[in-house]
């Protein structure tokens, strides 16, 4: 694990989609999605998988009132596909608290320095999985996952650090 950034670190400033209204690819800043207020973001090596799609994901839907409760702002799922897919993905999951944030070139990820490298899959580079707390900006929490399993990086696990 070749980390660049760590609790305490700003998040980085790169460009990202949102799906627009008008179904087309809305460039923002990670800065600006991801950079106001207390955020929970959690990171999947990619939408529709198995252990996003059974785990991952559903623990953040099922869980999303107690996380605001407990004074998240946010609630954010990155992972290295286009915004068409994050989208069909947040419609399928019913994950509609959640921004569904595209990182489709990868720029986030390395930025973040948590590449995960997905050619045994028949893939390029994805993101590790992962949850971070940010608060205004800062990582305050950032739990990485050191196998293919999904336990630190839970909502389960992020709500007993709020």
């Amino acid at each position: 694990m070749t980390m660049t950034i760590s609790v305490g670190s700003k998040i980085p400033d790169v460009t990202i989609h949102l799906l627009g209204a008008d179904g087309m690819p809305q460039p923002v800043s990670s800065l600006e999605i991801l950079g106001k207020g207390k955020v929970v973001l959690f990171a999947v090596p990619g939408a529709f998988t198995p252990g996003c799609s059974k785990v991952h994901l559903p623990g953040f839907v099922q869980r999303f009132n107690e996380l605001k409760a407990k004074g998240v702002e946010s609630v954010a799922c990155i992972s290295v596909n286009d915004p068409w897919v994050m989208d069909a993905w947040k419609q399928s999951q019913s994950a509609d608290g959640i921004t569904m944030l595209a990182d489709g070139t990868g720029a986030f990820t390395a930025a973040m320095g948590l590449e995960l490298d997905g050619s045994g899959f028949g893939l390029g580079s994805r993101s590790q999985r992962y949850a971070a707390i940010i608060n205004n900006g800062v990582i305050e929490r950032l739990d990485v996952e050191e196998g293919a399993g999904i336990s630190v990086s839970s909502c389960d696990m992020i709500m007993t650090h709020l």
